[in-house]
């Protein structure tokens, strides 16, 4: 993508950055040529965003002509509005505290440069308060209160504002910056998607493996689409970028879910979707949707501190206890006795209000039927861990050990399953879930629909081998095609 700085006055831009157009606000606003043009990265390092001024108009005609421009109109909205800035540095106030403590004045001023501070101790809290407002150059103040530290206000700087001592750094971080974001070996033909792929190799129950992943972006390569790496410090980046594909465990109160919907509000296709992340890690939220819908599952009941007379009644032991928001089969018990479920019960209320309780089935391994696009694209037998009546058996030293996966032919799969998957997943989206249903004689019981299924190389491929990559990929480029469809024809 190419990358514009758009300023007030070019002749006093201090900074020579190879690759990277500067353009005269005005001319950017006004030159017809600008208008016409795809593609472009717009960086608004005018001298002022209020209302109506020049560089507010870049950031509001860079969006309207399908550019990207950082700041946006929103951001600099917010960086006016010390309020905002309070809130928002609430989600990373952990870091200010930590980043901060060291110093012995109550008031600290800090300097940010394209995510970047002179002093490296700093670059950490820098990148997250970037990320927050996304704008090149910013300059934040903190008041020490009662021990603590609070941003006071954010703000954003022209180059002009830079001191002269810090302009060798500034020059050298803003290269780095925009080479950064350049591919290292130039194509001759630009691709026709970019698409981010959210991971961290290092997380303990990581959705796909390595191997996974570099498959996935074999497969992009295969259908022209560019596909890269990225980390929770590159929520700034989400706007490069025409897909996201997060492969990392998905949560509401999570950092993923931030990614999800910056990305559905920036216009990238999702996988999750913010919405399917709020419906499948909610498992209060999909009892009440199965039941409405008439899906059989396990009797289920939803426990609060009044009821737990009535649930031991209907249910009956042993009892299966679930926090609302469990993955991976943790905050998931089996419940033998009245004692057992009184205990475990107490310690889950501590962080939730309202719990799940299901009957016990017995089977030896759990269907597992991927679905995308309200398809059946694979399926697989998730058996139980050795002498354990779950697929994963959670040791308190943090491993785990897995049952077995043998992939299975959807069309060998008993089809009261693959009708029972297909249904459940329907109801949250059109995205790609994992449903597990346990099969007990010719009933198919939905025990939950996963956002984020596994495909690990290895295991879920097994059968299918890059066909199975090639179906999720391809799933990303037709709605990717229809979007652009839609744009074309607005």
């Amino acid at each position: 993508m190419r990358s514009l700085i758009v300023v007030t006055n070019p002749d006093r831009w201090p900074f020579d950055i190879p690759g990277v157009e500067v353009v005269a606000a005005r001319a950017y606003l006004t030159d017809p040529a600008y208008v016409a043009q795809r593609g472009i990265r717009v960086y608004n390092l005018c001298r002022s965003y209020r209302y109506q001024s020049l560089g507010y108009y870049v950031s509001l005609l860079a969006e309207a002509r399908g550019h990207r421009p950082l700041p946006d109109v929103a951001t600099t909205q917010d960086l006016k509005s010390s309020v905002v800035a309070r809130i928002l540095s609430a989600e990373v106030d952990d870091l200010i505290q930590k980043s901060l403590a060291p110093l012995k004045a109550d008031r600290f001023v800090l300097s940010i440069y394209f995510a970047r501070n002179t002093a490296r101790a700093y670059d950490r809290l820098c990148q997250s308060l970037y990320n927050q407002f996304q704008a090149p150059l910013m300059r934040a103040t903190f008041v020490r209160r009662d021990e603590s530290w609070e941003m006071q206000d954010i703000s954003s700087i022209s180059a002009s504002d830079v001191p002269e001592s810090h302009r060798p750094f500034v020059a050298e971080v803003a290269a780095a910056f925009f080479e950064g974001r350049r591919p290292t070996r130039k194509p001759k033909v630009p691709p026709r998607y970019t698409m981010g792929i959210l991971y961290d190799p290092t997380e303990a129950h990581k959705p796909s493996d390595e191997k996974a992943i570099q498959k996935f972006i074999r497969s992009a390569e295969r259908h022209d689409v560019a596909a890269e790496i990225i980390t929770r410090d590159d929520y700034s980046r989400l706007a490069e970028f025409d897909a996201l594909f997060i492969r990392q465990t998905t949560s509401v109160n999570h950092f993923t879910f931030r990614f999800a919907s910056r990305a559905q509000a920036e216009g990238l296709v999702v996988v999750d979707d913010p919405q399917s992340i709020l419906r499948c890690t909610n498992k209060v939220y999909l009892a009440e949707l199965l039941e409405r819908h008439d899906i059989l599952a396990p009797k289920t009941i939803i426990v609060h501190r009044d009821n737990l007379n009535e649930v031991c009644e209907a249910l009956g032991f042993p009892i299966i206890l679930k926090q609302p928001d469990s993955a991976f089969s943790q905050g998931v018990k089996k419940v033998k006795t009245r004692e057992e479920f009184d205990a475990t019960t107490t310690t889950l209320f501590k962080d939730t209000e309202l719990l799940i309780a299901q009957e016990f089935l017995q089977t030896d391994y759990d269907w597992r039927i991927g679905v995308l696009d309200r398809k059946p694209i694979y399926a697989a037998k998730y058996f139980m861990a050795r002498k354990h009546w779950q697929i994963i058996a959670n040791v308190e030293d943090g491993d785990a050990d897995y049952g077995k996966v043998e992939a299975v032919p959807v069309e060998l799969v008993p089809q009261a399953v693959v009708r029972a998957a297909v249904k459940a997943a329907g109801l949250i989206g059109e995205g790609l879930y994992g449903v597990d249903v346990k099969q007990v004689g010719r009933l198919a019981y939905v025990i939950e629909v996963n956002d984020n299924p596994s495909i690990d190389s290895g295991y879920e491929d097994t059968l299918l081998k890059d066909a199975l990559y090639d179906r999720v990929i391809e799933y990303f480029v037709r709605k990717l095609d229809r979007l652009k469809e839609r744009r074309i024809e607005e």
